[in-house]
């Protein structure tokens, strides 16, 4: 019987999932033992607990930015945390995180996690256009390596190209896909019912979808 807290370092969906948040809502500390894991949505905390099998109770905190208080889960776990470093998962990530050594048999959850942590969707309507209803699926980080690099990923795995925006500073890069390639990835990243997943994000891009067939 594994220990308590004793993460299994065996590849899985559920595994890779959770790897896509610490990727982009991860933080390891200095230590080298402990690891937190925060989200403004307290389901996804659940659900990253339960993708890892931990029970750690889930606490609040301040972000830095404001008052405030955040949900958070922070857990010990040397070997866990030894093998993050070994995949690309390092302290202080945000600028510097690069390839993130993921089995390609398990990318989409990885990517779905990504999405779940620091990702988003937006739709509109365009009166430009005859086919007036537009949308973005779009993948977040601080690190131009780390974007350059999820792209490359999935144009691999799904022969989708997307673009990658930036701000004036070159400071925060988004990588973002219109409808028609959007729609590949959300097939891929949702590829049966019960995955794990933020309940919030999926309901919107159910939605969307629900708007774009009934204009098709």
């Amino acid at each position: 019987m594994r220990p308590q807290n004793k993460i299994s370092l065996k590849w899985c969906e559920k595994l890779a999932y959770a790897i896509g948040l610490l990727a982009t809502d991860g933080c390891l500390y200095n230590d080298g033992r402990h690891i937190d894991f925060t989200s403004q949505d307290i389901q996804l905390i659940r659900t990253f607990r339960k993708c890892l099998g931990i029970n750690n109770k889930i606490g609040f905190k301040t972000n830095g930015y404001s008052t405030k208080k955040c949900p958070h889960i922070q857990f010990g776990d040397i070997t866990f945390y030894r093998w993050l470093l070994t995949i690309g998962i390092t302290p202080h990530k945000s600028k510097t995180i690069n390839e993130i050594k993921i089995p390609g048999k398990y990318f989409f959850d990885f990517l779905r996690g990504h999405f779940d942590g620091d990702g988003c969707c937006y739709s509109y309507w365009d009166k430009r256009w005859r086919s007036s209803f537009m949308f973005y699926i779009t993948f977040a980080s601080a690190s131009e390596k780390h974007i350059d690099w999820l792209r490359k990923r999935v144009k691999h795995f799904s022969g989708v190209n997307g673009f990658i925006s930036r701000t004036a500073k070159n400071d925060f890069f988004q990588l973002r896909y219109a409808k028609k390639e959007s729609k590949i990835l959300i097939s891929k990243m949702y590829y049966q019912k019960g995955v794990p997943c933020l309940d919030r994000k999926f309901k919107k891009l159910h939605k969307i979808l629900k708007i774009d067939r009934n204009e098709n």
